[in-house]
């Protein structure tokens, strides 16, 4: 899942190149990010029942109305190499989309794509199907859904960048990379099998970050956006008895 960067040694070394581990420092929002999930991860640790407050239960939110828990459950994790694998992966990816997009957008992309796979659970939950009904009991929690947000949007930025799909030890561009994932998510979601794995979240986090980067750009939503604002037009058209000039003479209607 990782991969190595190849940077200039210094004049002074004898080596022409070195090899370095993830992207660097980490940024203000990954650092806070970081933080938090730590934060919370102790606060679970020392009082185990805040994650049935905190952690993402449809029957809960629907029931009793707890609706802080697609934002909360973000932050909750019970497993240490849980948090660990998510948190590097926010480290890893985290990093250069925050300098490319900048703080404020990168955090916002992140929410977005976390709140949106929690959202996608709790719609997951309502299916008239066998495999909904364990989701909606079950408590759903962690940052992958986040996290694959960032893989998606990783892919489209850095489409060829090599990552590793564990344990297979061969270099995989990260825009196959991210199809493999989304294709394992679709699958072992329509299975029904409790893996402990939240692959509704996981299938979530990889659409809405998709439907979010590709709105502005010829995507589905601006396909949906077009639409609707080319129906507005020929409806004020219509209202204000307006034509297309040149298909009507002047003195016929008012332009």
């Amino acid at each position: 899942m990782w991969y190595d960067s190849v940077v200039p040694r210094s004049p002074y070394s004898s080596r022409s190149f070195a090899y370095s581990f993830g992207p660097g420092p980490m940024t203000p929002a990954v650092r806070a990010i970081v933080y938090a999930n730590i934060a919370v991860f102790v606060l679970a640790f020392l009082l185990p029942q805040i994650t049935i407050y905190l952690g993402l239960t449809p029957v809960a939110v629907f029931r009793e109305l707890w609706v802080w828990q697609p934002v909360t459950y973000m932050f909750v994790h019970r497993e240490f190499f849980h948090i660990l694998f998510n948190l590097l992966a926010v480290w890893m990816f985290g990093v250069q989309l925050e300098r490319r997009w900048g703080t404020s957008a990168f955090v916002r992309y992140y929410f977005i794509t976390g709140i949106g796979a929690g959202l996608t659970t709790l719609l997951v939950s309502l299916l008239p199907f066998a495999f909904a009904i364990p989701v909606y009991f079950a408590v759903t929690i962690g940052a992958s859904g986040a996290v694959y947000g960032l893989l998606l949007a990783y892919a489209l930025y850095y489409p060829d960048t090599p990552l590793f799909f564990f344990p297979i030890p061969i270099p995989i561009p990260a825009k196959y990379f991210v199809m493999i994932l989304g294709a394992m998510a679709f699958l072992a979601s329509l299975s029904g099998a409790s893996s402990g794995v939240a692959n509704a979240a996981h299938l979530g986090g990889l659409v809405v970050g998709y439907l979010y980067l590709t709105a502005g750009r010829g995507g589905p939503l601006a396909e949906i956006k077009y639409r609707w604002l080319k129906w507005r037009m020929a409806r004020m058209r219509r209202k204000f008895d307006v034509v297309p000039g040149g298909r009507k003479p002047w003195d016929d209607r008012v332009h």
